[in-house]
């Protein structure tokens, strides 16, 4: 999808796009607002305007994609089959221009293209035991990171959340840059030991078969550490130096691979808050987590405009995939009725029992295999209501019916997402400045198969034209 580039705004443009997006929002946060599920028990096809109901009710999955998300099939061309009010037209404009562009500066990635389970940028080595849409992320940003760590002339990087330390692994053995992993999960940290040790063992024997594969020279494997990282208070086990960096004082760069809702603000207030910390690069995730307030907003800025507020429904809806979503519409298969009936059941229990409303329901498999009664009857059984009560299958019928209703409705909260994101990173983009730092956003995945692909780099000096260096794909 088209979009603004954060990159190259100047501060007050970054300010007036705050105020527009924050007036975009409150102009349709009923839709934001809403609960899919809700659909029937709120008649939320009603609220939209008579007009919007005309232009959308009867268009099938791949065409909502096409027209409204503007995501045809390659090659397709855009034609709408009525003429469309102009304050729709204008919702689908304003949706694209107003969000920050998610899509990088290099093709659909062809280190999938021989194989799509394996990475053709990644030795063996470093693939086992690590999914695609990993791969492709722990390569993309340990090469920024190593580009970053080299302009600001950083001796040590803490990957922050690290996980099972994929990303680690490749930045400390695949990069050579002095690592140390933080991660809160014992469990995880002791996987990620075991997984170390795998790793050097396999490019122990590269290097004796291969020679040439692998960079040879001494090898330095992350330093993983437990330790939970609170948002408001600095860790000191964060800016310890390993003894292993040499002498002088550490130049730390922070990162952290999808840190989880308060932990990217964790990491930006230790490089905000402390002199070791001189680079930052973080992809956020899981905005509804966020601590609120605490959180958002950051900036002073944002926190001064009228309807900033981003309440938990509209964070959950910005981590949704849109690109993941119009692929799924473009296919038009059976799983896109799971709204629709999960909306029914909530006209179900409702009817049953008023007080319990938007209860959890565990997945239910093979939705698309199931009559709409059957999938009432399970939803039933595990929100602890009798599943032998007996349903209205005429009003059940006609529910299902309104399928194509209950998409449409969602993609028009969809299309909206990306805005609540936007505001979200453009807020920390502005809380930086603020401080006096420069901070700027780039898509650095491939939004196909890593749908938070922005990464937010952020340093104490400015890098000028060798920021560019950060955009480019390595060959």
């Amino acid at each position: 999808m088209p979009g603004v580039s954060a990159r190259g705004l100047s501060h007050g443009e970054r300010r007036q796009l705050a105020v527009n997006l924050t007036r975009v929002l409150a102009l349709y946060r009923s839709i934001l607002d809403a609960y899919i599920i809700e659909f029937f028990t709120d008649s939320l096809w009603g609220t939209l305007p008579s007009s919007w109901q005309e232009a959308l009710d009867g268009l099938t999955p791949p065409q909502l994609a096409t027209l409204l998300l503007g995501m045809p099939r390659e090659g397709e061309e855009i034609r709408y089959r009525s003429v469309w009010p102009l304050t729709l037209l204008a919702l689908k404009s304003t949706a694209c221009a107003l969000a920050f562009t998610r899509t990088p500066g290099f093709q659909t990635p062809s280190e999938f293209l021989e194989n799509p389970s394996q990475s053709s940028r990644l030795t063996a080595p470093f693939r086992k035991h690590v999914k695609p849409k990993k791969q492709h992320e722990i390569r993309r940003l340990g090469e920024l990171v190593k580009k970053l760590s080299d302009l600001t002339g950083c001796t040590q990087v803490v990957d922050v959340g690290s996980g099972q330390g994929h990303l680690s692994r490749f930045m400390s053995l695949g990069l050579g840059l002095m690592v140390k992993s933080l991660e809160g999960n014992q469990r995880l940290v002791s996987r990620a030991r075991r997984l170390d040790q795998e790793l050097l063992q396999a490019l122990n024997k590269m290097d004796k078969r291969h020679p040439k594969v692998v960079q040879r020279g001494p090898r330095h494997s992350p330093h993983h550490v437990v330790q939970w990282v609170s948002p408001t208070a600095l860790c000191e086990e964060l800016l310890l130096p390993l003894e292993t960096s040499g002498q002088g004082s550490a130049r730390l760069l922070l990162t952290g691979l999808h840190a989880c809702g308060d932990l990217s603000v964790a990491l930006l207030r230790h490089f905000c808050r402390c002199s070791e910390v001189v680079a930052l690069a973080s992809v956020g995730c899981c905005y509804m987590k966020l601590s609120d307030p605490g959180s958002y907003p950051l900036s002073q800025w944002v926190a001064g405009l009228p309807g900033h507020e981003l309440p938990y429904r509209l964070r959950e809806g910005a981590c949704h995939a849109l690109e993941d979503y119009a692929e799924r519409l473009q296919k038009a298969g059976p799983d896109l009725q799971t709204h629709c009936f999960r909306a029914a059941l909530e006209t179900v229990i409702r009817h049953v029992c008023p007080e319990l409303r938007r209860p959890g329901v565990q997945g239910i498999p093979r939705v698309h295999e199931l009559k709409i009664e059957e999938y009432v009857q399970q939803g039933l059984q595990r929100v602890g209501l009798d599943p032998q009560l007996p349903l209205d299958l005429a009003a059940l019928r006609a529910q299902q019916a309104q399928e194509n209703r209950v998409v449409a409705f969602f993609s028009l909260a969809l299309l909206l997402a990306p805005l609540v994101e936007t505001l979200i990173l453009l807020d920390r983009l502005l809380y930086l400045q603020e401080q006096g730092f420069y901070a700027e956003l780039l898509p650095i995945f491939s939004p196909e198969l890593s749908p938070r692909n922005l990464v937010l780099v952020a340093t104490k000096t400015p890098l000028g034209q060798a920021f560019s260096v950060l955009e480019t794909e390595d060959s």
